[in-house]
């Protein structure tokens, strides 16, 4: 299928053929009829992509903190690379969709086949979009209506946060195609409109919905019309649309607002704000978040967890289905809001459109509409084979599973350097599938996951998808007698574990099961490694870990869904332990400091041979200080490694330290060693004993 896709990079905008996305519980999948550019929002990721390094940096000054942070602690190079990769994507646009439901994902009571909804879905031929940020279009309604639904959400959750009454007096600033709808929303609402803008087109438009008008263009005073404009009172509320870095529009604001007056901000303004204007007059001000509550919120969005309908009349659902029904009945007119029409392989001159000089408003996309076919979900990428190996080393034909940030940054350079025939790569979305296949020469891309399992021409599958999927494909892949690669973790429950080690067990080809406990591949724990083995007396092994925090509603601290940070990260370490001394865990315990999330704790294990070892895993350290530190005590001698950059000795004959010039937590040795061990016929680089056992603790520790 076709879809829009720019790059961060270049900010160069281009139509691609991208796998149809597959269906997801909790979700449609909708064959696009017609979407609706948001030029202000669209035009500021164009300039984004298009500005030079300096001027990205100007925009995002906290990023730019925690680059140079990142520097402290991981090195220069490192953390360029990560800043490159960063950039290295392509990302899709649009949020204004309308078309037909083609599937419904389990768990709907609503939706079904055939009907005709709008969503926030992207500029593309097919779209997955979650039940709550769907609504059926009325029969009243055309598609080209409908399409402006989603930017008519976005006015009306501004508006009622301002609460307006009837008679009420509010200003608009700025009539772009939101500011023009919030015009029409409030006349409906009985309110006199002021609207302020320096084109005479959208102040023409605003005339025509009822409102009053200031041209800016023509130096005419806002404060001092507005003063007349609400019999010398000031404005009861006012509604910044506008998209400026200016500051001013929400200086005037404060201006025109009578006492304990209102200002809400649904545009994009510079925020320094003058104490005195708000002081004095007790003003309220508030940014609208979107198109509504619900908005962000993974239970709602994703899970589909709605909001009592009795203590929360407006979602975003249900403000989409208000701005329907005034579709419908006439109420709100987006007809003259249409500018320019164009079909989506015209979408490149739309966006010149966008990015020019050239006047334009609502700029429409219209699709062919695409069946949906199994075939759709695969796209050939035109890569050529990879060289047929040596007589002395068999076939390693891998398909990823997942190319999210990690995959693609990590794993995928890593399997590309062993010279490994890149076959396919999966994505439930299909974007990052594209862009990661054509990056690193996979042969096709995918959106159907099962695909892979039963492809002939993969013997070997990596999974770097969501930590809750990890079960389900590690068994099909091991059932289907495909060698595995998992980045952590294994599974995030005993009984996922022990239906991992019953298909293991029971599978009659033998493939090899590894999961991406990199840490102790690194060089310099190889070296501790062969330090410690001389020592045959205990060891006592502290690793201290400054994780830092992670908000509650990251997707990592959902127990169901990332399993938490012990099951979740934490078991690297207790690799790293096992590893280090050699010999199987007898007993563990956890303490946790007294808190919400529970990521801030200390792990202790014992050994059979006497060793002791303690993960600290804490969440509330500081940035500057490295993140992970290792410190190995036996003997009376000493070893520390800070942050997989610099290890010194203390007490050691013939040893004193081993630094590195950059940073290397062992991911790329780990993959050669899993690739080596399938063409070579080698033993699995870790034991499946070993990783059945550090998994077990881990979901242990975590309960």
């Amino acid at each position: 299928m076709k879809q829009i896709l720019q790059s961060l990079k270049t900010g160069n905008i281009a139509v691609e053929d991208v796998p149809v996305p597959s269906l997801v519980a909790g979700q449609l999948l909708i064959s696009t009829s017609c979407t609706l550019v948001s030029r202000g929002t669209e035009r500021m990721l164009i300039d984004f992509g298009k500005a030079g390094w300096i001027e990205k940096a100007r925009q995002h000054p906290d990023r730019v903190r925690m680059v140079l942070q990142k520097i402290k602690t991981d090195g220069v190079m490192s953390t360029a690379q990560a800043v490159l990769d960063k950039l290295d994507q392509a990302i899709p646009l649009g949020y204004c969709n309308v078309g037909r439901v083609t599937q419904v994902g389990s768990g709907s009571s609503v939706f079904t086949v055939g009907d005709r909804v709008i969503s926030n879905g992207r500029h593309a031929e097919v779209v997955s979009a979650p039940f709550n940020l769907c609504a059926k279009v009325p029969e009243a309604v055309s598609n080209e209506e409908a399409s402006f639904t989603v930017l008519g959400a976005i006015a009306l959750q501004g508006i009622r946060l301002v609460q307006p009454t009837l008679g009420e007096t509010v200003v608009v600033t700025g009539l772009g195609l939101i500011g023009l709808l919030t015009v029409q929303l409030l006349r409906a609402n009985g309110c006199r409109v002021l609207g302020l803008d320096f084109d005479k087109e959208k102040l023409a438009l605003a005339r025509k919905f009822g409102a009053d008008v200031v041209d800016l263009s023509a130096v005419q005073d806002p404060v001092r019309i507005s003063e007349s404009y609400s019999r010398g009172r000031g404005v009861d509320a006012v509604i910044v649309t506008a998209a400026t870095k200016s500051s001013e529009p929400m200086h005037q604001a404060a201006l025109m607002c009578r006492k304990r007056g209102r200002i809400v901000l649904v545009g994009v303004t510079g925020l320094e704000l003058s104490r005195d204007d708000f002081f004095k007059k007790e003003l309220t001000f508030q940014v609208s978040a979107s198109y509504g509550p619900g908005r962000y919120d993974p239970n709602y969005e994703e899970k589909g967890q709605d909001y009592p309908f009795g203590f929360v009349r407006w979602t975003e659902q249900r403000n989409f289905e208000a701005v329907l029904d005034m579709m419908a009945d006439g109420r709100l007119d987006v007809t003259p809001l249409i500018s320019h029409r164009f079909h989506i392989d015209e979408a490149e001159k739309a966006y010149e459109l966008v990015g020019g000089s050239e006047p334009s408003l609502g700029i429409l996309l219209s699709y062919p509409g695409l069946e949906v076919t199994q075939e759709a979900r695969t796209v050939l990428l035109g890569t050529t084979r990879s060289p047929i190996p040596s007589p002395a080393r068999a076939h390693c034909s891998v398909s990823f599973i997942g190319s999210g940030n990690y995959a693609t940054a990590v794993l995928m350079p890593a399997f590309k350097a062993t010279g490994a025939r890149l076959r396919s790569v999966a994505s439930s979305a299909g974007i990052s599938g594209v862009h990661a296949g054509r990056r690193f020469g996979f042969e096709e891309t995918t959106t159907d996951s099962d695909r892979l399992f039963a492809d002939s021409e993969t013997d070997t599958i990596i999974v770097t998808t969501r930590h809750d999927s990890h079960a389900r494909f590690v068994r099909e892949a091991l059932q289907a007698g495909k060698h595995v690669f998992v980045e952590k973790p294994l599974c995030l429950t005993l009984d996922e574990l022990a239906s991992i080690e019953s298909s293991y067990t029971t599978t009659a080809s033998s493939p090899i099961l590894m999961v991406g406990f990199n840490r102790r591949f690194a060089p310099q724990v190889q070296r501790i490694k062969q330090l410690i083995d001389s020592v045959s007396s205990p060891k006592t092994i502290v690793i201290t870990v400054n994780a830092g925090a992670i908000p509650a509603d990251h997707w990592t601290q959902d127990r169901e869904v990332g399993g938490g940070r012990i099951v979740g990260e934490a078991c690297h370490f207790i690799d790293l332990l096992r590893f280090l001394v050699g010999v199987p865990i007898t007993g563990h315990h956890r303490t946790t400091m007294d808190s919400v999330l529970k990521d801030t704790v200390t792990l202790q294990l014992s050994f059979a041979d006497g060793s002791i070892g303690t993960v600290h895993y804490f969440a509330n350290g500081s940035k500057a200080f490295p993140k992970e530190r290792l410190e190995v005590f036996a003997a009376g001698r000493v070893l520390q490694l800070n942050n997989f950059r610099t290890l010194n000795g203390f007490g050691w004959p013939r040893f004193s330290k081993m630094n590195l010039w950059r940073q290397d937590k062992g991911q790329r040795a780990c993959v050669q060693a899993f690739v080596d061990a399938i063409q070579l016929g080698l033993p699995s680089p870790i034991t499946v004993a070993e990783i059945f056992e550090v998994s077990r603790v881990s979901i242990e520790l975590a309960q």
